[in-house]
């Protein structure tokens, strides 16, 4: 007997012990990975003795193909590794135990034994051959036959596809049922009181620092999205993307930010009655860090401010109230839609098909003095209007006070209204918005998670309150970033006792944006829902369970629309272009504020400062932004410039080059010449600033003007102040606050550019 017999001899015999003391679940669960259960037109190994003339009478110690299947998917976790290895390498080099071995003969005997190779699903039979050493002639398959994992690198793989996918709800919160529910639908493990090992995907339920230990998988919370998305800061980063694209922004309603704000407001207001004695605006103040409707009231003068205790204005937002929405049944409704940002960098947006369409509970009339303090008829909030007497709780999806947005179109639809369209325009407005979120996130996320620093992936889904005028135009009412997902409803059940009930409506919409957004997630099926999304949303995807079958879920209910539609929408990332460069020279990771020595360095490298602007000239702009964003953000600890006072200094500096043009033009042209200077640099050109005279001026104007191979040149690169010329002060297209002057040489001036009408309110 040779040793190559008694060492498979062995090896078998070991495979059948192992297999007595397995739970039935996990023999079916490796079942499906074994070699003989590998799906048609796969390809498994059969010994001699399992061909139909050895079955006929099969030896006592031959073991048959159903046997060695069997004791194979019933190997213990501690043999899986070695019989997945074995089962392996006979499948790959063809070695099969002969007839004649099973029954006491050597392998290698001298008249070159033949083996047998069934191709399951086929019908066929492929031979090869034992040397006379012993040594096994591989049997090479045809190229139009696929192998399945027979290998040890396939089948960890098929293993680690199997395992199914952790998700730590520990924190979760508000959204726990929900969340729950979806994670039961996808057969997924749930760790309700955290895991000390880690999981695939934490769910929190208010800020990624819900908890500070991550350092992999995946967190539904984004850096920095709470304080991006109080109403202070969105106003103030849709207010950017409104300098440099008024018409794309003009969703987005007049405001005013309190208290620094507070005697433009007054005095706009003033002209503005002046002008037009029959001119009665209304107006909605909204709290900075307000949620829920609290706080919010609606004025007619700026004198009705209401003060908290001492002097000060409690910091908030005002903005025109839209006196003329569409109504549905005599009553004013806003929609709330669930969008999901997966990730910054590439950046990718859905958005769900289905939403909420929540109904104020008194029938609507324009505002006037006397009906200013009903909440019932001007303000949407469902957690005010469910305090009314008239709100109806409905069991019906297109009927009470909430219903799908879905049976509002329909309505629509049956009017003759033009529902493709109302969907694009809205689609249009939530990427325009997270376009102009994202420059800020980015500065967020590198501070929390720098690059080279172990940490999670990040995603979140977002609740966009959107309003339709009359006119059927969407118009932005706010964002949270802690959006509701509550699936029931209190509901008085006797006098004095309430109770949690199921919604339906709340129950249809968001168990499918959560449920979805985790199928997204999935760490190995992201990819190919990502790469095919069209064909996900039509075909729906199998589940990865524990131990059972993929089963279909339903289609769907995320629509894809960025990168879908990059190629309308990519010019509006100009100040994402800015950004870079704001991190580039942030030099400390993790930081977020850009220190002189950073921003000296920007000019320096750039090639920016001349004869005309000097260094010294830089610190004082640098010192003068810096204090004016200082006193605005009275919180901040942090010294130093930030994102939006950098994004204000290079709005200066691009005006103040390009004289001639319009602002976006102005900045897109400075943001050409200082990619092209790095770019320079990167390529081995020596770069910081020249001596300050009027022929290193001259040089500096040529140098200026390279630019990246395949990026437009315009004319005005190439030119540069001369000594004779005197600086003309230019004007920025801003809503904001006119800025003080810089120094004693130039001014920043600003003209108050008149914005788009559209009005909004919560």
């Amino acid at each position: 007997m040779s040793d190559h017999y008694v060492k498979v001899k062995v090896q078998l015999e070991q495979m059948k012990s192992s297999s007595e003391g397995v739970e039935k679940e996990e023999a079916d669960m490796i079942e499906d990975e074994v070699l003989v259960a590998s799906p048609p037109a796969s390809v498994s190994p059969i010994p001699a003795s399992c061909t139909p003339a050895a079955q006929r009478e099969p030896p006592k110690t031959s073991v048959t193909c159903r046997n060695q299947s069997k004791s194979r998917s019933k190997l213990g976790k501690d043999e899986k590794n070695t019989g997945t290895k074995q089962d392996s390498v006979l499948a790959l080099q063809g070695t099969i135990v002969a007839s004649n071995a099973n029954s006491g003969k050597p392998v290698n005997r001298k008249d070159n034994e033949q083996q047998t190779l069934q191709i399951k699903g086929t019908g066929k039979m492929l031979q090869g051959k034992t040397e006379t050493n012993g040594n096994t002639v591989p049997i090479h398959l045809p190229e139009d036959i696929k192998v399945g994992p027979h290998n040890k690198e396939d089948a960890n793989k098929v293993a680690k596809r199997r395992k199914p996918v952790t998700v730590d709800t520990f924190k979760a919160k508000t959204s726990l049922e929900a969340l729950k529910l979806s994670i039961r639908q996808l057969k997924w493990k749930e760790f309700p009181v955290g895991r000390r090992s880690a999981c695939d995907i934490y769910w929190h339920g208010v800020s990624f620092h819900d908890n500070d230990n991550i350092t992999s998988g995946q967190v539904n919370k984004f850096p920095g999205m709470i304080e991006m998305l109080r109403k202070i800061n969105l106003t103030r980063a849709v207010r950017t993307m409104q300098e440099l694209f008024p018409e794309e922004y003009n969703f987005y309603p007049r405001s005013w930010i309190l208290p620094e704000e507070y005697q433009l407001f007054s005095t706009q207001i003033s002209l503005a009655k002046d002008g037009d004695v029959s001119q009665k605006p209304t107006f909605i103040i909204k709290p900075d860090g307000g949620s829920q409707g609290d706080g919010i009231y609606l004025i007619r003068d700026p004198g009705d401010l209401r003060v908290i205790a001492g002097s000060h204005t409690k910091q908030s937002v005002v903005q025109e109230y839209i006196h003329k929405p569409l109504l549905i049944d005599k009553l004013k409704f806003d929609i709330r839609l669930y969008v999901l940002v997966k990730s910054l960098e590439p950046l990718e947006i859905y958005i769900a098909k289905e939403g909420l369409s929540r109904f104020c509970t008194e029938p609507y009339q324009e505002p006037s003095q006397k009906n200013l303090s009903h909440v019932f008829m001007h303000l949407t909030n469902y957690s005010l209007n469910v305090q009314s007497g008239n709100f109806v709780h409905s069991d019906s999806l297109s009927s009470g006070s909430k219903r799908t947005f879905s049976s509002v179109l329909y309505r629509l639809a049956s009017k003759g209204v033009d529902i493709k369209k109302v969907w694009s325009d809205i689609i249009s407005l939530v990427i325009k918005t997270i376009i102009a979120l994202v420059p800020e996130l980015k500065v967020y996320y590198q501070a929390d998670i720098p690059p080279g620093k172990p940490g999670p992936t990040c995603f979140q889904i977002l609740g966009f309150d959107i309003l339709l005028m009359k006119n059927l135009k969407p118009v932005l009412l706010e964002v949270n970033a802690n959006p509701s997902m509550r699936i029931e409803h209190e509901q008085e059940v006797s006098p004095g006792v309430f109770e949690y009930v199921p919604s339906p409506v709340d129950e249809e919409v968001k168990v499918g944006v959560i449920r979805d957004t985790l199928r997204l997630m999935d760490p190995a099926q992201k990819k190919s829902l990502t790469s095919y999304p069209e064909q996900e949303e039509l075909s729906g995807s199998p589940v990865r369970g524990s131990g059972e079958e993929g089963r279909v879920l339903p289609s769907m209910c995320l629509k894809q629309v960025f990168p879908k539609y990059t190629k309308q929408f990519s010019y509006l990332r100009t100040v994402e272009r800015i950004t870079a460069l704001f991190l580039r020279f942030l030099g400390v990771k993790g930081n977020m504020r850009l220190g002189p020595t950073g921003f000296r360095t920007f000019i320096r490298n750039c090639k920016l400062s001349n004869s005309h602007f000097s260094m010294a000239t830089v610190d004082i702009l640098y010192i003068d932004v810096t204090r004016r964003w200082a006193s605005m953000l009275p919180g901040s600890r942090e010294a130093g410039m930030g994102l939006q006072a950098f994004v204000e200094a290079f709005f200066y500096l691009a005006q103040r080059r390009f004289k001639s043009l319009p602002l976006r033009e102005q900045v897109v042209s400075l943001l050409e010449v200082c990619e092209a200077q790095l770019e320079n640099q990167g390529r081995g050109d020596p770069g910081g600033a020249l001596p300050e005279d009027n022929t290193s001026s001259t040089r500096r104007s040529v140098s200026c003007g390279r630019t990246q191979p395949g990026r437009t040149v315009h004319p005005h690169h190439m030119s540069t102040s001369t000594p004779g010329q005197a600086l003309s002060a230019p004007q920025l297209c801003s809503p904001a606050t006119p800025r003080r002057a810089l120094s004693q040489d130039y001014r920043l001036h600003q003209r108050l550019r008149p914005t788009h009408k559209g009005n909004v309110e919560n």
